[in-house]
């Protein structure tokens, strides 16, 4: 290959330039792409394994496809680095995941190439369906493509796009990013001839011909010698290539194709843009491409933090491990003493800590993939069957599992226990992955028990309630180091139902929900510092069943403030305030949460502040009430 020396990164503006490069300028520019997104993600943090893997796909894309006009869809959205780069954001790509930055997900309303939003897993299918037939009943002339990660097939909603996709006749392309395997050896010469082939007009005028042509003998012959025709088609291609399960489901199959061969992925999409129908082309990449450490361990470098050359001193009052640690580490010496208990996963063991449960326990661990839905049934049944499910998933992820909690779980009251990891602001990831929302729909299921600890004397505790009680249970906890015990409150016995209270001698109370009791001491200080008087604070600590021993504490102060870092809307600062209005509660209430819109990207402690979730801004919306209860 001839080296072109100069810059060819420095020269993209669109994607129509991109259209306009030869192959060996291709390559080199995938060279610079990957360059960027390792110094950056290594600044920023971010999805740095599977992004690599995609250089080439989205280059050949850019290159075969119009994206002025087609319509491409990705799947989850952490594969999308190069395509953001490429579609007129190469200036603002240092500020990915930042605050006021770019996101590191695809975002509709952040730049017109974006077309479908995304952050979960799975979805893409089905909504380039949605965009196809909507193309076709409004007469439009563009391409829809979905690509989709072979981890995402594990989910039951791609099944379900594809199931559709197949009784669809207009034009659609899934690309199935397969990054599960190495470049295998079918990925040569005659699995390219072939690939050549199905896509050739020639072959695929030939195809059609013989085609109508058996459809005009008799019926009873004609469906019979399709058939045939079909499975000698298909026979001779599955010897080298695994076409029948798409096949099967109506889709023309392409591929493998090696995903980091440009000229080759180039002369297959312009092959497939002539075919007619729906067509799934089988793309294999490597994880990690071009960066050693990530090719090794492309599981460890999905999604990485901020390569930091100097470490920040913290602060005493946090420990040097997370709650996820903690939570990992309980659950794991539960099981050593109990064997019903078993550990479940939807492809997170590393994010979740459960690494450590299947390290020990590899019989009793289940990773069912991207299917929460599945895994909530799945732990159904198990419980039903007299073992104890330890179900981790993040707050986000779960929300793709509310009808199972509703109608499998709750309803039949099986004890399932959730452990709900990221509750809460998560920071860099954003809004699709804010956990924000599980308080609020949680609370409205019966038969539950719902916990958000505060410290680790709570969370010991209540580990061993949610794995021992007769009902479905949900342990809450949030993205960050522990903290030490909660400041001023004696450790002691955690009662399902009961809240803990630290005495004030003012007539103000502050309830902190989880870690927010924290916020409560610290706003607490303030107040005392500020006022000399010192408010009531208490560690709410149970959700469901609703601590009922708080409202005798709360029934004659002049002013009653809840935290949580979730959103307000129908939260625990909501039930609370109904419970206290039927009891006649005369004072002032303020609920102080997420406010009712979406949260922004950046770092968790900035979020926070934005949110008006930290001491100092809920002192200062305290502060003028305060004031005037103390001056009568």
């Amino acid at each position: 290959m001839k080296r072109v020396e100069e810059s060819i990164l420095d020269k993209i503006n669109n994607p129509d330039d991109v259209k306009k490069l030869d192959n060996d300028q291709l390559v080199q520019l995938a060279e610079e792409l990957r360059k960027l997104i390792i110094e950056v993600v290594e600044k920023n943090g971010g999805h740095l394994a599977s992004n690599l893997g995609a250089v080439e796909l989205t280059l050949a894309l850019m290159s075969v496809y119009d994206l002025n006009n087609d319509k491409l869809v990705w799947d989850v959205g952490h594969q999308c680095y190069a395509y953001k780069i490429l579609t007129q954001r190469k200036q603002l790509f240092h500020t990915i995941r930042k605050f006021g930055g770019i996101s590191g997900f695809p975002k509709i309303s952040e730049s017109p190439f974006d077309c479908y939003g995304t952050g979960h897993a799975s979805t893409s299918i089905s909504a380039a369906v949605g965009m196809a037939v909507a193309r076709d009943v409004l007469s439009q002339k563009h391409e829809v493509i979905a690509v989709i990660g072979d981890g995402s097939l594990t989910g039951g909603l791609a099944w379900e796009g594809l199931n559709h996709a197949s009784s669809f006749k207009g034009n659609i392309t899934i690309i199935i990013n397969d990054n599960g395997m190495s470049i295998s050896e079918n990925v040569g010469m005659v699995s390219e001839y072939l690939n050549k082939l199905v896509t050739a007009p020639v072959y695929n005028r030939m195809r059609d011909d013989v085609w109508e042509l058996l459809g005009l003998l008799p019926p009873f012959l004609s469906k019979k010698a399709r058939d045939s025709a079909r499975r000698v088609e298909e026979g001779f291609k599955n010897l080298l290539v695994p076409t029948i399960l798409f096949e099967e489901l109506g889709f023309r199959y392409i591929g493998p194709v090696n995903g980091h061969d440009i000229k080759s992925l180039r002369d297959v999409f312009k092959g497939v843009k002539r075919l007619k129908g729906p067509k799934v082309v089988h793309v294999l990449t490597q994880k990690g491409r071009g960066y050693e450490k990530a090719e090794q361990d492309p599981e460890v470098f999905h999604g990485v933090g901020p390569q930091k050359t100097a470490q920040a001193k913290e602060e005493t009052f946090w420990k040097d491990y997370t709650w996820t640690d903690r939570v990992s580490d309980l659950i794991v010496e539960h099981a050593e003493i109990d064997t019903k208990i078993v550990a479940i996963t939807a492809a997170m063991p590393l994010g979740t800590g459960l690494d450590k449960f299947n390290a020990k326990f590899p019989d009793r661990f289940f990773d069912v993939g991207i299917a929460e839905s599945h895994a909530a049934v799945f732990a159904a049944g198990l419980a039903a069957s007299g073992l104890k499910p330890a179900l981790v998933l993040y707050s986000t992820f779960l929300q793709r599992a509310f009808d199972p909690v509703v109608h499998d779980i709750a309803l039949q009251k099986l004890p399932v226990s959730f452990f709900i990891d990221r509750g809460g602001l998560v920071g860099e990831d954003g809004p699709t992955h804010h956990g924000l929302y599980d308080i609020n729909y949680l609370l409205t299921v019966p038969e539950i028990i719902m916990m958000s600890p505060a410290d680790e004397n709570d969370l010991k505790q209540m580990v061993d309630i949610s794995l021992n009680c007769k009902k479905p249970s949900f342990l809450r906890y949030p993205r960050e180091k522990m903290r030490d015990n909660l400041k001023g409150f004696t450790p002691g016995k955690v009662k399902i139902g009961e809240s803990s209270v630290l005495k004030g001698d003012f007539p103000v109370a502050i309830v902190g929900v989880g870690v927010c009791a924290h916020t409560a001491v610290e706003v607490r200080e303030m107040v005392y510092e500020k006022f000399s008087v010192k408010p009531w604070v208490i560690n709410a600590r149970f959700l469901k069943p609703f601590p009922e021993n708080i409202l005798g504490f709360l029934e004659d102060k002049k002013l009653v403030v809840t935290i949580e870092e979730a959103s307000k809307i129908n939260g625990f600062g909501a039930c609370l305030s109904s419970f206290l209005a039927e009891r006649g509660y005369g004072g002032k209430f303020m609920a102080i949460g997420v406010e009712d819109e979406f949260q922004p990207h950046g770092s968790r402690k900035t979020l926070i502040k934005e949110a008006g979730l930290d001491a100092l801004s809920i002192f200062h919306k305290l502060s003028g009430v305060i004031s005037v209860i103390k001056n009568g």
